[in-house]
Protein backbone atom coordinates (compact mmCIF):
# COMPACT_ATOMS: atom_id res chain seq x y z
CA UNK A 1 0.00 0.00 0.00
CA UNK A 2 1.93 3.00 -1.18
CA UNK A 3 -0.67 5.50 -1.17
CA UNK A 4 0.43 8.79 0.84
CA UNK A 5 -3.27 9.15 2.31
CA UNK A 6 -2.19 6.53 4.68
CA UNK A 7 -0.31 8.59 6.68
CA UNK A 8 -2.69 11.09 7.77
CA UNK A 9 -4.89 8.00 9.07
CA UNK A 10 -7.04 7.27 5.93
CA UNK A 11 -7.39 5.77 2.82
CA UNK A 12 -8.97 6.70 -0.73
CA UNK A 13 -9.37 4.06 -2.79
CA UNK A 14 -11.05 5.50 -5.95
CA UNK A 15 -11.01 9.19 -6.95
CA UNK A 16 -14.75 9.20 -7.49
CA UNK A 17 -15.52 7.59 -3.98
CA UNK A 18 -17.87 9.46 -1.50
CA UNK A 19 -15.80 7.79 1.31
CA UNK A 20 -12.72 7.13 2.56
CA UNK A 21 -11.38 4.13 5.10
CA UNK A 22 -10.18 5.05 8.42
CA UNK A 23 -7.03 3.06 8.79
CA UNK A 24 -6.82 3.80 12.44
CA UNK A 25 -9.25 5.13 15.15
CA UNK A 26 -9.82 8.31 14.41
CA UNK A 27 -11.43 10.46 17.18
CA UNK A 28 -14.24 13.19 16.57
CA UNK A 29 -12.82 16.53 16.09
CA UNK A 30 -9.94 15.66 14.53
CA UNK A 31 -8.47 16.76 11.08
CA UNK A 32 -7.31 14.13 8.20
CA UNK A 33 -5.60 15.68 5.02
CA UNK A 34 -6.95 14.72 1.95
CA UNK A 35 -4.09 16.44 -0.90
CA UNK A 36 -5.11 19.92 -0.55
CA UNK A 37 -7.91 19.70 1.88
CA UNK A 38 -8.02 18.86 5.28
CA UNK A 39 -11.16 17.09 6.82
CA UNK A 40 -12.74 17.66 10.20
CA UNK A 41 -14.27 14.49 12.04
CA UNK A 42 -17.42 15.14 13.09
CA UNK A 43 -17.94 11.15 14.54
CA UNK A 44 -15.58 9.31 16.36
CA UNK A 45 -15.00 6.47 13.53
CA UNK A 46 -13.82 2.76 14.22
CA UNK A 47 -10.68 1.66 12.55
CA UNK A 48 -12.28 0.00 9.32
CA UNK A 49 -15.01 2.14 9.11
CA UNK A 50 -15.63 4.79 6.72
CA UNK A 51 -16.02 8.46 6.49
CA UNK A 52 -17.63 11.04 4.28
CA UNK A 53 -15.41 13.07 2.11
CA UNK A 54 -18.74 14.43 0.25
CA UNK A 55 -22.12 16.11 1.63
CA UNK A 56 -24.60 12.82 0.12
CA UNK A 57 -28.06 13.88 0.15
CA UNK A 58 -30.95 11.99 1.81
CA UNK A 59 -31.20 9.47 -0.93
CA UNK A 60 -28.20 9.84 -2.99
CA UNK A 61 -25.90 7.25 -3.94
CA UNK A 62 -22.29 5.97 -1.78
CA UNK A 63 -19.69 5.15 -3.81
CA UNK A 64 -16.95 3.02 -2.43
CA UNK A 65 -14.22 1.27 -4.97
CA UNK A 66 -15.61 3.40 -7.62
CA UNK A 67 -18.65 1.63 -7.62
CA UNK A 68 -22.37 2.26 -5.25
CA UNK A 69 -22.89 0.48 -1.79
CA UNK A 70 -26.06 1.80 -1.04
CA UNK A 71 -27.71 4.78 -0.38
CA UNK A 72 -28.10 7.82 1.82
CA UNK A 73 -31.31 6.66 4.41
CA UNK A 74 -30.41 10.48 5.51
CA UNK A 75 -28.28 13.26 4.66
CA UNK A 76 -24.59 12.65 5.26
CA UNK A 77 -22.19 15.39 5.48
CA UNK A 78 -18.45 15.29 5.00
CA UNK A 79 -16.88 14.18 7.98
CA UNK A 80 -19.78 12.34 8.96
CA UNK A 81 -18.94 8.26 10.12
CA UNK A 82 -20.81 6.26 7.68
CA UNK A 83 -22.24 3.41 8.46
CA UNK A 84 -25.57 1.34 9.37
CA UNK A 85 -27.00 4.58 11.07
CA UNK A 86 -26.84 6.36 7.88
CA UNK A 87 -26.68 4.16 5.00
CA UNK A 88 -28.55 1.27 3.86
CA UNK A 89 -29.22 -1.24 0.74
CA UNK A 90 -31.51 -0.41 -2.26
CA UNK A 91 -31.89 -3.26 -4.60
CA UNK A 92 -31.63 -1.09 -8.23
CA UNK A 93 -30.74 -2.68 -11.33
CA UNK A 94 -27.44 -2.91 -13.12
CA UNK A 95 -26.25 -3.23 -16.82
CA UNK A 96 -24.29 -6.29 -17.46
CA UNK A 97 -22.09 -6.63 -20.09
CA UNK A 98 -20.46 -9.63 -21.18
CA UNK A 99 -16.49 -10.19 -21.89
CA UNK A 100 -15.83 -6.56 -21.97
CA UNK A 101 -12.88 -6.96 -19.60
CA UNK A 102 -11.12 -10.09 -20.69
CA UNK A 103 -7.44 -9.88 -20.35
CA UNK A 104 -4.62 -12.64 -21.04
CA UNK A 105 -2.71 -13.08 -18.17
CA UNK A 106 0.73 -13.46 -18.90
CA UNK A 107 2.82 -16.51 -17.89
CA UNK A 108 5.10 -16.03 -14.68
CA UNK A 109 8.72 -15.72 -16.11
CA UNK A 110 11.48 -18.83 -14.77
CA UNK A 111 11.23 -21.87 -14.20
CA UNK A 112 7.34 -23.71 -13.69
CA UNK A 113 7.04 -23.81 -9.97
CA UNK A 114 5.80 -27.84 -9.01
CA UNK A 115 4.81 -29.34 -6.01
CA UNK A 116 4.84 -32.97 -4.20
CA UNK A 117 1.79 -34.80 -4.82
CA UNK A 118 -0.23 -37.76 -5.13
CA UNK A 119 -1.04 -38.73 -8.63
CA UNK A 120 -4.39 -40.86 -8.39
CA UNK A 121 -4.54 -43.71 -11.17
CA UNK A 122 -7.09 -41.44 -12.63
CA UNK A 123 -4.40 -38.97 -13.35
CA UNK A 124 -5.97 -36.35 -10.86
CA UNK A 125 -3.86 -35.38 -8.00
CA UNK A 126 -3.81 -35.01 -4.26
CA UNK A 127 -2.83 -32.82 -1.67
CA UNK A 128 -2.78 -35.31 1.12
CA UNK A 129 -3.63 -39.12 1.91
CA UNK A 130 -6.40 -39.53 4.42
CA UNK A 131 -8.72 -42.25 4.70
CA UNK A 132 -11.99 -41.02 4.53
CA UNK A 133 -15.25 -42.73 6.56
CA UNK A 134 -18.53 -41.37 3.83
CA UNK A 135 -21.56 -41.83 5.34
CA UNK A 136 -24.83 -41.72 3.83
CA UNK A 137 -27.53 -41.08 6.74
CA UNK A 138 -26.93 -39.25 9.95
CA UNK A 139 -27.99 -42.63 11.88
CA UNK A 140 -24.18 -43.82 11.25
CA UNK A 141 -22.49 -40.44 12.34
CA UNK A 142 -21.82 -41.78 15.52
CA UNK A 143 -20.16 -45.40 14.61
CA UNK A 144 -18.58 -43.38 12.07
CA UNK A 145 -16.91 -40.99 14.80
CA UNK A 146 -16.27 -43.63 16.88
CA UNK A 147 -14.49 -45.41 14.31
CA UNK A 148 -12.30 -42.68 13.76
CA UNK A 149 -11.31 -41.97 17.12
CA UNK A 150 -9.70 -45.13 17.31
CA UNK A 151 -7.12 -43.47 14.74
CA UNK A 152 -6.32 -40.50 16.44
CA UNK A 153 -2.63 -39.49 18.50
CA UNK A 154 0.06 -42.37 18.26
CA UNK A 155 -2.43 -44.81 16.65
CA UNK A 156 -1.26 -43.44 12.92
CA UNK A 157 2.46 -43.24 13.88
CA UNK A 158 3.64 -46.58 12.20
CA UNK A 159 2.06 -44.97 9.12
CA UNK A 160 3.71 -41.72 8.76
CA UNK A 161 2.31 -41.01 4.97
CA UNK A 162 -1.30 -41.48 6.23
CA UNK A 163 -2.45 -38.12 7.35
CA UNK A 164 -5.31 -39.48 9.36
CA UNK A 165 -9.18 -40.78 9.08
CA UNK A 166 -11.46 -38.14 8.84
CA UNK A 167 -15.47 -39.23 10.00
CA UNK A 168 -17.81 -37.28 7.37
CA UNK A 169 -20.74 -36.86 9.04
CA UNK A 170 -23.94 -34.60 8.57
CA UNK A 171 -27.89 -34.47 9.50
CA UNK A 172 -29.59 -35.73 6.66
CA UNK A 173 -30.03 -39.10 4.28
CA UNK A 174 -33.30 -39.71 5.46
CA UNK A 175 -36.69 -38.50 5.11
CA UNK A 176 -35.36 -36.93 1.18
CA UNK A 177 -37.67 -36.85 -1.83
CA UNK A 178 -35.56 -39.12 -3.75
CA UNK A 179 -35.50 -37.08 -7.03
CA UNK A 180 -35.74 -33.35 -5.27
CA UNK A 181 -32.85 -30.86 -5.50
CA UNK A 182 -31.71 -31.52 -2.02
CA UNK A 183 -31.38 -35.33 -2.14
CA UNK A 184 -29.32 -34.39 -5.74
CA UNK A 185 -27.36 -32.10 -3.71
CA UNK A 186 -26.59 -34.33 -0.85
CA UNK A 187 -25.59 -37.35 -3.07
CA UNK A 188 -23.31 -34.76 -5.50
CA UNK A 189 -21.21 -34.16 -2.16
CA UNK A 190 -21.09 -37.46 -1.31
CA UNK A 191 -19.55 -38.56 -4.30
CA UNK A 192 -17.39 -35.59 -4.59
CA UNK A 193 -15.59 -36.47 -1.32
CA UNK A 194 -15.49 -39.82 -1.66
CA UNK A 195 -13.80 -39.76 -5.58
CA UNK A 196 -11.64 -36.94 -4.00
CA UNK A 197 -7.94 -37.08 -4.91
CA UNK A 198 -6.96 -36.36 -0.77
CA UNK A 199 -8.47 -39.62 -0.07
CA UNK A 200 -6.30 -42.85 -0.44
CA UNK A 201 -8.80 -44.67 1.67
CA UNK A 202 -12.94 -44.86 1.89
CA UNK A 203 -15.08 -46.68 4.02
CA UNK A 204 -18.41 -46.21 3.05
CA UNK A 205 -20.76 -46.81 6.45
CA UNK A 206 -24.94 -46.67 6.19
CA UNK A 207 -27.78 -47.62 8.65
CA UNK A 208 -29.54 -50.09 5.71
CA UNK A 209 -33.34 -48.81 6.05
CA UNK A 210 -32.32 -44.92 4.83
CA UNK A 211 -34.17 -43.23 2.00
CA UNK A 212 -30.07 -42.59 0.66
CA UNK A 213 -29.12 -46.28 0.04
CA UNK A 214 -25.26 -47.08 -0.24
CA UNK A 215 -26.10 -48.15 -3.68
CA UNK A 216 -27.11 -44.73 -5.02
CA UNK A 217 -24.35 -43.10 -3.56
CA UNK A 218 -21.90 -45.32 -5.48
CA UNK A 219 -24.31 -45.51 -8.80
CA UNK A 220 -21.66 -43.91 -11.04
CA UNK A 221 -19.00 -43.42 -8.84
CA UNK A 222 -15.96 -43.36 -10.59
CA UNK A 223 -13.33 -44.20 -8.20
CA UNK A 224 -9.74 -44.51 -9.10
CA UNK A 225 -8.08 -47.96 -9.08
CA UNK A 226 -5.87 -47.48 -6.96
CA UNK A 227 -7.86 -46.34 -3.77
CA UNK A 228 -9.28 -48.55 -1.07
CA UNK A 229 -12.95 -48.84 -0.83
CA UNK A 230 -14.75 -51.30 1.82
CA UNK A 231 -18.37 -50.82 2.68
CA UNK A 232 -20.73 -51.76 5.62
CA UNK A 233 -24.07 -50.98 6.73
CA UNK A 234 -25.03 -51.01 10.81
CA UNK A 235 -28.19 -53.28 10.01
CA UNK A 236 -25.98 -55.91 7.95
CA UNK A 237 -23.40 -55.50 10.82
CA UNK A 238 -25.31 -56.63 13.83
CA UNK A 239 -25.71 -53.19 15.21
CA UNK A 240 -23.49 -50.18 16.61
CA UNK A 241 -20.91 -52.45 18.25
CA UNK A 242 -20.32 -54.56 15.54
CA UNK A 243 -19.66 -52.24 13.44
CA UNK A 244 -17.22 -50.05 14.75
CA UNK A 245 -15.09 -53.14 15.15
CA UNK A 246 -15.69 -54.11 11.93
CA UNK A 247 -15.00 -50.46 10.57
CA UNK A 248 -11.77 -50.39 12.98
CA UNK A 249 -10.80 -53.73 11.01
CA UNK A 250 -11.61 -52.48 7.36
CA UNK A 251 -9.49 -49.40 8.05
CA UNK A 252 -6.88 -51.22 9.97
CA UNK A 253 -6.54 -53.35 6.88
CA UNK A 254 -6.40 -50.10 4.61
CA UNK A 255 -3.71 -48.17 6.76
CA UNK A 256 -0.90 -50.14 5.16
CA UNK A 257 -1.78 -49.77 1.39
CA UNK A 258 -2.77 -46.40 1.99
CA UNK A 259 0.53 -45.97 3.72
CA UNK A 260 2.65 -46.84 0.87
CA UNK A 261 1.79 -44.33 -1.27
CA UNK A 262 4.41 -41.82 -2.57
CA UNK A 263 4.35 -37.76 -3.16
CA UNK A 264 6.08 -36.86 -6.64
CA UNK A 265 6.58 -33.73 -8.69
CA UNK A 266 3.77 -32.65 -9.66
CA UNK A 267 3.32 -29.37 -12.34
CA UNK A 268 1.18 -26.30 -10.30
CA UNK A 269 -1.14 -26.61 -13.31
CA UNK A 270 -2.51 -29.65 -11.08
CA UNK A 271 -3.99 -27.54 -8.06
CA UNK A 272 -7.42 -26.81 -7.50
CA UNK A 273 -7.84 -23.87 -5.40
CA UNK A 274 -10.52 -23.00 -3.79
CA UNK A 275 -11.05 -19.25 -2.81
CA UNK A 276 -13.51 -18.31 0.24
CA UNK A 277 -13.78 -15.94 3.37
CA UNK A 278 -15.12 -15.30 6.44
CA UNK A 279 -15.76 -12.90 9.38
CA UNK A 280 -14.53 -9.91 6.52
CA UNK A 281 -13.67 -6.97 7.69
CA UNK A 282 -13.50 -2.98 6.19
CA UNK A 283 -10.14 -4.24 5.17
CA UNK A 284 -10.42 -7.21 3.42
CA UNK A 285 -11.38 -5.58 0.29
CA UNK A 286 -7.81 -3.82 0.40
CA UNK A 287 -5.68 -6.13 1.87
CA UNK A 288 -6.41 -10.28 1.90
CA UNK A 289 -8.69 -10.68 -0.73
CA UNK A 290 -6.42 -8.35 -3.86
CA UNK A 291 -3.14 -10.19 -2.41
CA UNK A 292 -5.16 -13.40 -2.51
CA UNK A 293 -6.63 -12.58 -6.26
CA UNK A 294 -2.82 -12.53 -7.09
CA UNK A 295 -2.14 -15.81 -6.02
CA UNK A 296 -5.07 -16.89 -8.16
CA UNK A 297 -4.26 -14.66 -11.05
CA UNK A 298 -0.28 -16.41 -10.65
CA UNK A 299 -2.39 -20.27 -10.60
CA UNK A 300 -4.30 -19.66 -13.29
CA UNK A 301 -1.77 -18.03 -15.25
CA UNK A 302 -0.09 -21.29 -15.46
CA UNK A 303 -3.39 -23.05 -16.28
CA UNK A 304 -4.38 -24.25 -12.57
CA UNK A 305 -7.74 -24.34 -11.51
CA UNK A 306 -9.11 -21.43 -8.92
CA UNK A 307 -12.69 -21.44 -7.69
CA UNK A 308 -15.00 -18.38 -6.19
CA UNK A 309 -17.85 -18.78 -4.54
CA UNK A 310 -20.54 -17.67 -1.77
CA UNK A 311 -22.73 -16.47 -4.52
CA UNK A 312 -24.66 -13.91 -1.73
CA UNK A 313 -21.65 -12.26 -1.02
CA UNK A 314 -20.99 -11.59 -5.03
CA UNK A 315 -24.51 -10.08 -5.48
CA UNK A 316 -23.94 -6.47 -6.52
CA UNK A 317 -20.65 -7.07 -8.16
CA UNK A 318 -21.68 -9.91 -10.45
CA UNK A 319 -21.66 -7.07 -13.04
CA UNK A 320 -17.77 -6.83 -12.53
CA UNK A 321 -17.57 -10.92 -12.93
CA UNK A 322 -19.63 -10.78 -16.21
CA UNK A 323 -17.28 -8.41 -18.09
CA UNK A 324 -15.03 -11.37 -17.58
CA UNK A 325 -16.89 -13.95 -18.36
CA UNK A 326 -15.56 -15.82 -21.42
CA UNK A 327 -19.06 -15.96 -23.18
CA UNK A 328 -22.58 -14.65 -22.55
CA UNK A 329 -23.38 -18.32 -21.95
CA UNK A 330 -21.00 -18.07 -18.82
CA UNK A 331 -22.49 -14.92 -17.48
CA UNK A 332 -25.60 -15.22 -17.53
CA UNK A 333 -25.27 -19.09 -15.82
CA UNK A 334 -23.83 -16.60 -12.95
CA UNK A 335 -26.78 -14.35 -13.62
CA UNK A 336 -29.45 -16.84 -13.08
CA UNK A 337 -27.68 -18.43 -9.63
CA UNK A 338 -28.42 -14.88 -8.60
CA UNK A 339 -32.02 -14.74 -9.60
CA UNK A 340 -32.62 -18.37 -7.60
CA UNK A 341 -30.99 -16.72 -5.02
CA UNK A 342 -33.53 -13.76 -4.86
CA UNK A 343 -36.07 -16.10 -5.12
CA UNK A 344 -34.98 -18.92 -2.35
CA UNK A 345 -34.69 -15.73 0.51
CA UNK A 346 -37.23 -14.14 -0.22
CA UNK A 347 -39.07 -17.60 0.13
CA UNK A 348 -37.65 -17.32 3.40
CA UNK A 349 -38.83 -14.15 4.92
CA UNK A 350 -35.20 -12.80 3.86
CA UNK A 351 -33.16 -10.55 1.49
CA UNK A 352 -29.53 -11.50 0.16
CA UNK A 353 -29.09 -7.78 2.24
CA UNK A 354 -29.64 -9.89 5.58
CA UNK A 355 -26.10 -10.17 4.69
CA UNK A 356 -23.38 -8.56 6.32
CA UNK A 357 -23.22 -9.95 9.96
CA UNK A 358 -22.74 -7.84 12.92
CA UNK A 359 -18.96 -9.27 13.13
CA UNK A 360 -18.91 -7.94 9.52
CA UNK A 361 -20.61 -4.63 10.46
CA UNK A 362 -18.70 -4.10 13.57
CA UNK A 363 -15.31 -4.53 10.98
CA UNK A 364 -17.05 -1.75 8.84
CA UNK A 365 -18.77 -3.39 6.19
CA UNK A 366 -22.60 -1.94 6.09
CA UNK A 367 -24.34 -3.15 3.13
CA UNK A 368 -23.72 -6.41 1.05
CA UNK A 369 -22.51 -4.68 -1.47
CA UNK A 370 -19.74 -2.75 0.23
CA UNK A 371 -18.91 -6.75 1.59
CA UNK A 372 -19.36 -8.52 -2.61
CA UNK A 373 -17.14 -5.73 -4.26
CA UNK A 374 -14.19 -6.68 -1.54
CA UNK A 375 -15.34 -10.10 -1.54
CA UNK A 376 -14.67 -10.37 -5.91
CA UNK A 377 -11.07 -9.28 -5.32
CA UNK A 378 -9.97 -12.92 -4.13
CA UNK A 379 -10.68 -14.22 -7.97
CA UNK A 380 -7.93 -11.59 -8.84
CA UNK A 381 -8.45 -10.33 -12.80
CA UNK A 382 -8.55 -13.80 -14.78
CA UNK A 383 -11.38 -14.28 -17.41
CA UNK A 384 -14.56 -16.34 -15.65
CA UNK A 385 -14.39 -19.36 -17.83
CA UNK A 386 -16.77 -21.58 -15.48
CA UNK A 387 -20.31 -21.42 -13.37
CA UNK A 388 -20.63 -25.02 -11.52
CA UNK A 389 -23.54 -25.52 -9.33
CA UNK A 390 -22.80 -26.69 -5.74
CA UNK A 391 -20.54 -29.62 -5.37
CA UNK A 392 -20.22 -29.71 -9.51
CA UNK A 393 -17.40 -31.98 -10.34
CA UNK A 394 -14.39 -28.66 -11.34
CA UNK A 395 -13.52 -29.97 -14.68
CA UNK A 396 -12.48 -27.32 -16.57
CA UNK A 397 -8.90 -25.33 -16.38
CA UNK A 398 -8.97 -21.50 -15.55
CA UNK A 399 -10.62 -19.50 -13.29
CA UNK A 400 -14.60 -20.43 -11.93
CA UNK A 401 -17.09 -20.07 -9.72
CA UNK A 402 -19.23 -22.17 -7.95
CA UNK A 403 -23.00 -21.47 -6.54
CA UNK A 404 -22.23 -21.85 -2.63
CA UNK A 405 -24.23 -19.98 0.57
CA UNK A 406 -22.17 -17.53 2.13
CA UNK A 407 -22.14 -19.78 5.49
CA UNK A 408 -18.50 -21.24 5.39
CA UNK A 409 -18.53 -24.73 6.28
CA UNK A 410 -21.54 -25.25 3.56
CA UNK A 411 -19.62 -23.04 1.43
CA UNK A 412 -15.70 -25.09 1.34
CA UNK A 413 -17.72 -28.20 1.74
CA UNK A 414 -19.35 -27.68 -2.00
CA UNK A 415 -15.52 -26.53 -2.83
CA UNK A 416 -14.02 -29.47 -1.51
CA UNK A 417 -16.86 -31.77 -3.22
CA UNK A 418 -16.29 -30.37 -6.17
CA UNK A 419 -12.08 -31.16 -6.16
CA UNK A 420 -10.45 -28.25 -4.55
CA UNK A 421 -6.78 -29.77 -2.98
CA UNK A 422 -6.08 -26.42 -0.97
CA UNK A 423 -8.23 -23.80 0.22
CA UNK A 424 -7.26 -20.27 0.65
CA UNK A 425 -9.85 -18.43 2.99
CA UNK A 426 -9.02 -14.75 3.99
CA UNK A 427 -10.61 -13.34 7.59
CA UNK A 428 -10.83 -9.94 9.40
CA UNK A 429 -12.64 -10.96 12.32
CA UNK A 430 -10.67 -14.35 13.09
CA UNK A 431 -11.98 -17.75 12.23
CA UNK A 432 -10.84 -20.97 13.29
CA UNK A 433 -11.90 -22.68 10.00
CA UNK A 434 -10.51 -25.60 8.49
CA UNK A 435 -11.70 -28.43 5.99
CA UNK A 436 -10.64 -31.95 5.95
CA UNK A 437 -9.49 -33.76 4.07
CA UNK A 438 -8.18 -30.83 1.67
CA UNK A 439 -5.59 -27.83 3.62
CA UNK A 440 -6.53 -24.49 4.58
CA UNK A 441 -4.34 -21.55 4.47
CA UNK A 442 -5.90 -18.83 6.98
CA UNK A 443 -5.08 -15.40 5.62
CA UNK A 444 -5.59 -12.52 8.11
CA UNK A 445 -6.80 -8.69 6.48
CA UNK A 446 -5.37 -6.92 9.67
CA UNK A 447 -1.27 -7.01 11.68
CA UNK A 448 -4.39 -6.64 14.99
CA UNK A 449 -6.34 -9.83 14.17
CA UNK A 450 -3.28 -11.78 13.17
CA UNK A 451 -0.73 -10.79 16.34
CA UNK A 452 -4.31 -11.68 18.79
CA UNK A 453 -4.91 -15.02 17.25
CA UNK A 454 -1.49 -16.00 16.17
CA UNK A 455 -2.79 -19.82 16.34
CA UNK A 456 -5.32 -19.88 13.46
CA UNK A 457 -3.30 -17.26 10.78
CA UNK A 458 -0.87 -18.03 8.08
CA UNK A 459 -0.31 -15.35 6.37
CA UNK A 460 -0.37 -11.84 7.46
CA UNK A 461 -1.77 -9.27 4.92
CA UNK A 462 -2.30 -6.44 7.07
CA UNK A 463 1.45 -5.80 6.48
CA UNK A 464 -0.38 -4.37 3.44
CA UNK A 465 -1.81 -1.76 5.60
CA UNK A 466 1.02 -1.53 7.71
CA UNK A 467 2.84 -0.45 4.80
CA UNK A 468 5.38 -3.08 5.18
CA UNK A 469 4.21 -4.97 2.13
CA UNK A 470 2.74 -4.77 -1.01
CA UNK A 471 -0.11 -6.72 -2.39
CA UNK A 472 1.60 -8.17 -5.54
CA UNK A 473 3.81 -9.02 -2.93
CA UNK A 474 2.05 -10.86 -0.17
CA UNK A 475 0.04 -12.42 -3.22
CA UNK A 476 3.60 -14.07 -4.32
CA UNK A 477 3.79 -14.94 -0.85
CA UNK A 478 0.48 -16.98 -0.64
CA UNK A 479 1.15 -18.84 -3.89
CA UNK A 480 4.60 -19.85 -2.45
CA UNK A 481 2.79 -21.29 0.68
CA UNK A 482 -0.07 -22.36 -1.32
CA UNK A 483 2.74 -24.73 -3.18
CA UNK A 484 4.61 -25.57 0.35
CA UNK A 485 1.42 -26.77 1.60
CA UNK A 486 0.24 -28.81 -1.81
CA UNK A 487 3.86 -30.46 -0.79
CA UNK A 488 2.57 -31.47 2.80
CA UNK A 489 3.59 -28.70 4.73
CA UNK A 490 0.78 -28.39 7.83
CA UNK A 491 -1.19 -25.49 7.79
CA UNK A 492 -2.15 -24.09 11.41
CA UNK A 493 -5.89 -25.45 10.94
CA UNK A 494 -4.15 -28.77 10.45
CA UNK A 495 -1.94 -28.38 13.18
CA UNK A 496 -5.01 -27.96 15.75
CA UNK A 497 -6.80 -30.77 14.09
CA UNK A 498 -9.45 -28.67 12.51
CA UNK A 499 -11.50 -29.70 9.81
CA UNK A 500 -13.82 -32.85 10.59
CA UNK A 501 -16.67 -31.15 12.16
CA UNK A 502 -16.68 -28.50 9.35
CA UNK A 503 -17.98 -31.16 6.62
CA UNK A 504 -21.55 -29.31 6.18
CA UNK A 505 -23.18 -30.39 3.00
CA UNK A 506 -25.99 -28.40 2.39
CA UNK A 507 -29.58 -28.73 3.14
CA UNK A 508 -32.29 -28.20 0.53
CA UNK A 509 -35.76 -28.64 0.93
CA UNK A 510 -38.75 -30.53 2.42
CA UNK A 511 -37.78 -33.05 5.22
CA UNK A 512 -41.06 -35.50 5.01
Amino acid sequence: MTDPALATGVIRLDPEDDVVLAARDLAAGSEVALGDVRLTLLDDVPSGHKVAVTDVPEGGQVRKYGQSIGRATRGIRAGDHVHTQNLGMVEEDRHHEFGSARVTLPEPAGERPTFLGYRRSDRRVGTRNYIGIVTSVNCSATAARLIADQFRGPALDAFPGVDGVVALVHQSGCGLVGESEGAQVLLRTLRGYAAHPNFGGILLLGLGCEMLQLDLVTADLELPDDVVVERMTIQGEGGTRATVTAGVEAVRRMLPVVGERRREPIDASELVLGLNCGGSDGYSGITANPALGVASDLLVALGGRSVLAETPEVYGAEHLLTRRAVSEEVGTRLLDRIEWWRRYTADGGGSLDNNPSPGNKAGGLTTILEKSLGAVAKGGRADLSHVYEYAERIDGRGFSFMDTPGYDPVSVTGLVAGGATVVCFTTGRGSVFGCQPTPSIKIATNSALARSMPDDIDVNAGRILDGDATVAGVGQEIFDLILRVASGEKTVSEELGIGQDEFVPWQLGAVT
